[in-house]
This record gives C-alpha cells, structure tokens and sequence, in this order.
C-alpha cells in the first residue's frame, strides 16, 4: 500500500486470501501480465523512438507481442498461450516448466490508431488448463467464455489504466510512473443500464442485417421517432478505448454480423477480444450478445474464430437481441421496410 493507495500487488494478494487452497500461481500470472503492460505503456509513449537509441525499429504490434510472450512464458504459470498476432500457438520454451494456466492475448489492440497518436490498448483471457503440467494443445484453448477465471485490458491512452475481472466484480487501476506501480482508482465499476449513446461503424451500414438498421434508425429518430429519445453516436475503432468509455460512462457498442463478408459471421476474434471483453462487461452489469446468443456461451471451433458482438448497457443490448428475435421469427415492424431500407441512411436529409 501506497499511502493509504490499494496497488495492484496488494489487491493480488488480499484476494488471494479469499481463498483457504490458492497456491500463489494466478497471483503470480497476474503480476506477470501487469508487468508486460507497464512495459509495452512504455513502448507505447515512446511511440517512434523506440526502446533503445540503437534498436532496429520494429513495429509496435510486434513488440507487444513479443513482450507479452516474453513476459509470461518463464514463470511456470502456464501450460500455452495463444495471440491475436500468431497462427500457432506461442511457444514456451522447453527449459520453463508449465502450469495450469493458459493465457490469450491482443497484445496490441486498435494499432491501426498508432500512427494517428489516439489509443490502444491489449486484451486477455486466463483459462484453466485441461491438462495442468503438460504442454498446451490447441484443443485445450477451445472453451466457451464462461469457463474464464480472469479477463482484462489495459489502455493507453493519457493515462495507462488496467481493468481486470476475477469474476467478483470490475475494478480499474491506473498506472502511477513515479512509483512503477498500477494504484485502484476504479473500484466495483458498473455500466449503466440504459443509456443514450451507441457506437457503430456507419460506413458498413450498407452491409447491415435488418435488426441493426432497425435499432440505429429508430435512435437516429430521436424524440420525433419511436422511442422519443435522443441518442450521440461514437466510434473510435479500438476496442478497447470503446469498452472502457461504456464502463465509465454507458453506452452500446454494435459490430454486428454484415453480408460484406459472406463466408465470416463477424470480425473480432471470439478468443482474445470478444470473450474477455464480454466478461468483463457482464461482471460490471452489463449483457454481451451476438445478437442471436449470449457472447460466452458460444462454443469456439478454431483459435482465431471470429464473431459478431454487441456489448454496453443492459436494456439496449436486450433490445438489439430481441429485434434479431423478431428477424428470425419473421415478424417486423410497421412501416420499416427491411429489404430496402427505405431511402432512409445515416446521412439522409428529410
């Protein structure tokens, strides 16, 4: 403690002590992955000088995965790990022992917005392992969201912050660089259940499925329309950044299933985005759904599997869920023409 400042160590610790058998392994993982987000914050802030004046420049998604790999692959925690960045599994070299733990990760979130200087971040996910003490088979990361034991992200943006779930609730760190340390700043966060603000790509709108032109056009009607309510609408293309704007402040976010890619039912990856994401949300209040099924439940078929996910306030997400159920029964709306969808856009002018 830090001054009457709870640390991320000392949080580690204290909820460790909840637990008569814990034998300090996931205590240890965890301290593990903060310290390869303090790392890679400071990659981040040092943006295109590098971490050494002498260095060979690589690319900042590489580095973070190397990190993440390099940081966590030594301790004995782990029996594999699995990246958003790598086709295979992650090696653990043969010298390290493995544990009973198994780590996915997005070491580098939203790099796309590197370059523009706004933030990224990195997402992961610890499951327990099928078969503690022996090396990790792709097999053995193939487990729906529910069987998660922890999940987070840190963000770097202004401040570097850290929120992480044990499945007892949420709760947010900031990283404080004078001491090296992550302080709680963030206890027992929780989405609002409404809310009046989605977040969408509306350059895909053409690509839409029903249910979600639905949902948008009726908040883009605003106190004139159905529901009598004004809504904003954001996008920032991370999503982490997006994730942690709903659990400050509300508000849904919709990456839904489109025809723009037939042969893909979405485009974030189930493993090392969507499934730690949605579990956090859950935890702090909030519903996370395809729009078909709750996000967790969704049994994974291979490591980069990809889906859709609508994420945020409770009662919007509930409302999203049902308009698919009302698509899939065949029932619709009067007046809203889902075929066609009218002459009626985001950028329309009547």
């Amino acid at each position: 403690m830090q001054h009457g400042r709870i640390t991320l160590t000392q949080f580690i610790i204290e909820e460790q002590r909840h637990h008569a058998h814990a034998t300090g392994e996931f205590s240890g993982l965890l301290s593990d992955v903060g310290t390869a987000c303090k790392v890679i914050s400071n990659a981040v802030a040092r943006g295109g000088l590098g971490l050494a004046p002498s260095e060979e420049q690589k690319p900042l998604d590489v580095v973070s995965n190397e990190v993440m790999q390099s940081a966590n692959g030594w301790s004995g925690h782990l029996a594999g790990m699995v990246s958003e960045e790598s086709e295979a599994l992650c090696p653990i070299p043969g010298k390290h022992p493995r544990g009973k733990y198994l780590l996915l990760f997005d070491p580098l979130d939203g790099s796309s917005n590197f370059d523009v200087n706004l933030s990224v971040g990195t997402i992961f996910s610890i499951l327990r392992s099928p078969r503690p003490g022996k090396a990790a088979k792709q097999d053995d990361f193939l487990q729906p969201g529910t069987e998660q034991v922890c999940a987070g992200f840190a963000l770097y943006g202004p401040s570097t912050l850290l929120v992480l779930t044990t499945g007892h609730g949420v709760n947010g760190f900031t990283l404080d660089r004078d001491i090296g340390e992550f302080i709680l700043t963030h206890p027992t966060m929780r989405i609002p259940e409404d809310t009046s603000v989605f977040a969408i790509d509306a350059a895909n709108e053409r690509f839409w499925e029903p249910p979600v032109k639905r949902y948008v056009e009726e908040c883009l009607d605003g106190k004139t329309g159905h529901r009598a309510k004004d809504f904003n609408m954001r996008w920032v293309a991370s999503l982490v950044a997006e994730t942690y704007r709903i659990l400050v402040r509300g508000g849904v976010f919709i990456y839904p299933k489109d025809n723009r890619y037939p042969d893909q039912p979405g485009r974030l990856h189930l493993l090392t985005q969507a499934n730690p994401v949605s579990f956090i949300v859950e935890q702090a209040g909030g519903a996370a759904t395809t729009g078909r099924h709750r996000l967790m439940t969704v049994q994974p078929s291979e490591l980069h599997q990809r889906v859709p996910l609508i994420f945020g306030s409770k009662h919007e997400v509930d409302r999203i869920s049902s308009y698919h159920a009302d698509y899939a029964s065949g029932l619709e709306p009067a007046g809203f023409d889902s075929p066609l969808f009218g002459t009626r856009s985001l950028f329309r002018t009547q």
